[in-house]
């Protein structure tokens, strides 16, 4: 029998939509592996990575350069080389390393002075290029700041409570902001992955304890502070971000182990219900009428993928929300790059309209950073 081209065309076209259909529903709604190419961890990831590396230093979203290299730029920054080394992406890698190069020279002003948990942060870039190239000097730079981040109190930041801190084994940078509790962790976690050392490890352990017995409320959240009975979305993310870092690197055999679990899963548990139906979370976690915002939604996903991956959260029920999160989340991006309904930098207040009324950036890091953060967690 012969066949004319156009029944081999419908053929072939009814084919194709059969795979396409069967392609489809083989992706679960918890399927946190499998991707529509626009929407992949590797294509997104790879978009903001690089968008990063040819930006100049920033200074929370003003027209004039900062004074030092700011936390939101050294957590893009960890979020970039972590998914580059994910990726494993080589010309990425060189070029966050490139990039770093002349802060060894003519930026080494540039370096902050680790007396405050939004300097020391940057101390898990040098520790995370060390462990992609092994070079000393990225390895010296990071443990001399994340020590000096438990020394005894220096410098003009000491307050009457830094004394008092660091004779309880904590930092004298503790302050009980929910802000801490990623930028502790942070330097501490890549101090012990760069040196094996498990007191880096325990350092972070026993503070993020200490902030959760302060800090936690009965149903999981975090109050902006003692005094801020609000549950502002970035806030909660940093714990959030902070906790899933932490836990992933934490031995079990660590007294504090269980204690962060069981802190973390009462988190994410109270998150769930907060979700919106979209996948994003909102400007204040708990209030119908705040705004759906991203850098929120990045860190909360970014949780929870990490718990789904190490097995800490149930598959099936968190695979679902953090699905639904890094969905939203990609869909706030625009053609270049930058992500927009990023909350900006927020300090605190006892006043609900004070966070409803805060600006929504475009492109800001605080934004960028979470959503690297999630593809190199989708690619782990």
């Amino acid at each position: 029998m012969k066949l004319n081209s156009l029944h081999v065309f419908k053929t072939a076209s009814c084919l194709i939509a059969i795979t396409t259909l069967l392609s489809s529903c083989a992706v679960s709604n918890y399927d946190l592996k499998h991707w529509a190419k626009a929407q992949s961890p590797e294509k997104i990831g790879d978009k903001l990575a690089w968008r990063f590396n040819a930006s100049a230093h920033t200074n929370f979203n003003k027209t004039t350069p900062p004074r030092v290299i700011t936390y939101p730029e050294s957590c893009a920054w960890y979020g970039a080389l972590t998914f580059a080394k994910e990726s494993k992406n080589t010309a990425l890698k060189d070029a966050l390393i490139k990039r770093f190069q002349p802060l060894f020279t003519e930026e080494a002003k540039m370096i902050p002075i680790p007396d405050h948990v939004d300097y020391a942060v940057f101390g898990a870039v040098p520790l995370e290029i060390y462990n992609i190239n092994k070079e000393h000097r990225y390895l010296e730079m990071g443990q001399e700041i994340a020590d000096k981040q438990w020394a005894p109190p220096f410098g003009p930041r000491v307050t009457e409570d830094s004394q008092k801190y660091y004779d309880m084994g904590l930092t004298w940078e503790t302050r009980l902001w929910i802000d801490d509790m990623y930028m502790i962790t942070a330097i501490q976690s890549q101090a012990y992955r760069a040196t094996g050392d498990e007191k880096y490890i325990a350092r972070a352990a026993k503070e993020m304890v200490f902030y959760l017995d302060q800090l936690q409320q009965p149903n999981g959240l975090f109050y902006h502070a003692p005094d801020v009975p609000f549950f502002w979305g970035r806030g909660d993310g940093w714990m959030a971000a902070g906790m899933a870092e932490l836990l992933r690197s934490l031995p079990k055999s660590n007294s504090d182990y269980d204690r962060i679990m069981k802190g973390y899963r009462l988190m994410m548990a109270s998150l769930l219900k907060y979700q919106t139906k979209d996948g994003m979370w909102r400007q204040l976690i708990d209030d119908p009428e705040a705004w759906p915002e991203t850098s929120a939604t990045g860190m909360f996903t970014f949780a929870m993928i990490t718990g789904v991956k190490n097995g800490w959260l149930d598959q099936k029920t968190y695979g679902t929300a953090a699905r639904k999160g890094w969905l939203s989340l990609v869909s706030y991006l625009n053609a270049d790059g930058d992500v927009r309904e990023v909350c900006e930098g927020t300090n605190k207040k006892n006043s609900r309209q004070y966070y409803l009324d805060r600006k929504r950036n475009i492109g800001d890091l605080h934004g960028q950073a979470p959503i690297l953060w999630c593809a190199t967690a989708l690619l782990r």
